[in-house]
């Protein structure tokens, strides 16, 4: 074994048990206990927080540090960790899926191409209970990183897309968020071939090839690239989503902005808004809301969520 190599070694054991030995460690590594040493002072002279701790039970151990410590990943581990990533990306709040993003974007790029489709197959073959995401329209997660990090860099990005019927054109954009509404993501971007601006599902997107070429962001129409999403989905046919939840705006934000566009309309009630062809994900938006809901429509989503109260025996009846 090469120094470095037993040095990444070392690095990943102590990374995975709480307590180690120095025989153990020696063991392990097939060296000296002198070299073990050795490596720990190189460790600590790096600013990883190496204790050492005497008696029965002590040993060497990676103790809590000023910064998180760069980290050392074994093939499974860093399979399991992009799964789990993607899964929040689509499952976990607002703010943990914006995290979970910034994570894949340092992790999916740096995996070598086998650990890279050998998690994008667990991905696509897996179903959360607790995902958004829909089995019929995954999304891979390379080609999300991509356009979260041309959002980032303010660089040109081209792609393949297959539009509602199915036609695939090529694609040269200026990309300038993402949105997250409901379950699906969406590009904001200035189409560079058709001269105006889009929002495209990420799940139709294929093939992304960022182009090294940065752009100064032009303004995004009305200053908010949600609502020229929300604007887009309205004109495409879905169904119409609306209700008012007895809450103020304030506290509804962080619950169910990501499925709906929250008005307020009095000081403790609000109209929220989305366009969604799977009414489960609206019934379930709402029912995050914690709060009480009144004037649903359509007449569908209030028949779904009477049933799903019918069927828990919930007190509240009817809505």
């Amino acid at each position: 074994m090469s120094t470095s190599t037993r040095f990444l070694r070392l690095l990943s054991l102590l990374q995975t048990h709480r307590y180690w030995s120095g025989d153990e460690l020696a063991e392990r590594l097939d060296v000296s206990l002198r070299t073990v040493r050795r490596d720990i002072d190189r460790l600590r002279d790096l600013g990883y927080p190496v204790q050492a701790d005497r008696g029965v039970g002590g040993g060497y151990q990676l103790a809590s540090g000023t910064a998180l410590p760069p980290l050392v990943l074994d093939d499974e581990e860093a399979v399991a960790l992009v799964a789990s990533l993607q899964s929040t990306v689509h499952g976990g709040s607002s703010a943990l899926a914006e995290a979970a993003l910034r994570a894949l974007g340092k992790v999916v790029p740096v995996l070598p191409a086998r650990l890279r489709k050998r998690a994008q197959a667990l991905t696509a073959s897996t179903i959360p209970l607790n995902s958004q995401s829909s089995a019929s329209d995954p999304v891979d997660p390379a080609v999300l990183v991509a356009f979260a990090q041309a959002c980032r860099d303010h660089e040109r990005i081209a792609f393949d897309y297959k539009d509602a019927k199915g036609a695939a054109t090529s694609r040269r954009v200026e990309p300038v968020q993402l949105v997250n509404v409901g379950n699906r993501y969406y590009l904001v971007a200035f189409d560079l071939d058709r001269d105006d601006w889009r929002s495209f599902r990420v799940d139709r997107a294929q093939n992304p090839s960022p182009r090294a070429l940065r752009f100064t962001p032009r303004p995004v129409p009305g200053g908010d690239a949600a609502a020229l999403v929300r604007a887009g989905l309205r004109g495409s046919g879905q169904q119409e989503v609306s209700a008012r939840v007895h809450a103020g705006a304030k506290k509804l934000k962080p619950l169910i902005d990501r499925w709906f566009e929250i008005q307020q309309i009095e000081e403790d009630c609000c109209l929220v808004r989305t366009e969604n062809m799977d009414l489960r994900w609206a019934a379930f938006g709402l029912a995050m809301s914690e709060a009480r809901v009144s004037d649903i429509q359509p007449k569908e989503l209030r028949e779904l969520l009477d049933s799903w109260m019918k069927n828990l025996g919930s007190p509240m009846g009817k809505l």
